[in-house]
């Protein structure tokens, strides 16, 4: 080991102190952290509209016909026990609480060269052009009995009472029945023709429309809820196989329907008639105006007869 003079021992040993003293930085003092009060919540104030949100249906998923298909549960036919349109509500609501009920939107989104009726607000379609997805025909709509034209519930409202609507409450009911994504105005007889079918059982003559129908009711029953059966899974794959990339249609109400706080259905009158005792009880429904053949309609309820009470 090396001899240093004492001269150099101690300068080194001075070096070193200073070193020491230069490496020893005092620590930092840890930063407060500032408590944050969790954001105060309130419960929502109850509603004071006389109408709300139709319970539970959900917007059909984006993407294509045959890919909703797969995601809908397969089961048998529910049991018809009970069925009745009243079930569904009295038609038709203004469900969009646009001034305008159900039906008459319909008509005039679909038909063309539309003429409405003066000192209704644009409201009542008095006659206008359907180019019909049933037929493919072309059918000159004039408002009144045997105008050719009805509006048809894609998905049958008794189709829907046995593939699980049976089980809903009537408000949720009321909104399908109301729903524009499961109403096209149609030729009245091929509508007829259909009754409660499903794609199993009838399908639109008009073989070009049959993708854009079959999406349709994948559509409506994706959005409610609804179930297939194994026989109308089959039919709507193979409508759809030749048209894979077909889409679901536009949904103009992925925003639940309103219907009426006191929705309540019409009762039978003691001729056994079912209608509504008068203007007021049918306004009190959401169903006002009553057409003739609709459930509630009723002579007394007509005053001008021309088909359409309660206006």
């Amino acid at each position: 080991m090396p001899i240093f003079p004492r001269s150099a021992r101690a300068a080194v040993v001075a070096v070193l102190t200073l070193l020491g003293a230069c490496s020893a930085v005092p620590a930092a003092e840890p930063t407060a952290t500032p408590t944050v009060a969790p954001p105060t919540t309130s419960s929502p104030a109850p509603p004071t509209s006389a109408a709300t949100p139709s319970p539970s249906p959900t917007p059909h998923a984006s993407g294509t016909a045959l890919a909703t298909l797969r995601t809908l549960p397969v089961k048998g036919r529910g049991a018809r026990t009970g069925y009745d349109r009243d079930r569904f509500g009295a038609a038709w609501l203004d469900a969009d609480r646009n001034g305008c009920d159900t039906r008459n939107d319909v008509l005039a989104a679909h038909l063309s060269d539309v003429q409405v009726k003066p000192g209704t607000r644009g409201c009542v379609v008095l006659s206008g052009v359907l180019a019909d997805p049933y037929t493919g025909r072309s059918i000159a709509f004039a408002r009144g009995a045997g105008n050719g034209v009805d509006v048809d519930h894609v998905v049958a409202l008794s189709n829907a009472w046995v593939t699980g609507a049976s089980s809903w409450e009537l408000r949720k009911r009321a909104a399908l029945a109301n729903d524009p994504l499961n109403l096209l105005p149609v030729d009245a007889s091929a509508n007829r023709q259909k009754g409660d079918g499903d794609a199993a059982t009838w399908l639109p003559p008009h073989k070009p429309s049959r993708c854009a129908y079959v999406a349709r009711q994948v559509a409506v029953k994706a959005k409610y809820g609804l179930w297939v059966t194994r026989p109308e899974q089959k039919a709507v794959e193979r409508v759809l196989a030749g048209c894979p990339g077909e889409p679901l249609p536009d949904d103009r109400t992925a925003a639940p329907v309103l219907v009426p706080l006191d929705l309540r259905e019409p009762t039978a009158a003691p001729d056994g008639a079912v209608h509504f005792g008068s203007c007021a009880d049918a306004r009190a429904a959401g169903a006002a105006p009553v057409r003739r053949g609709d459930p509630g309609y009723g002579p007394h309820l007509d005053r001008d007869g021309d088909g359409s009470a309660c206006e």
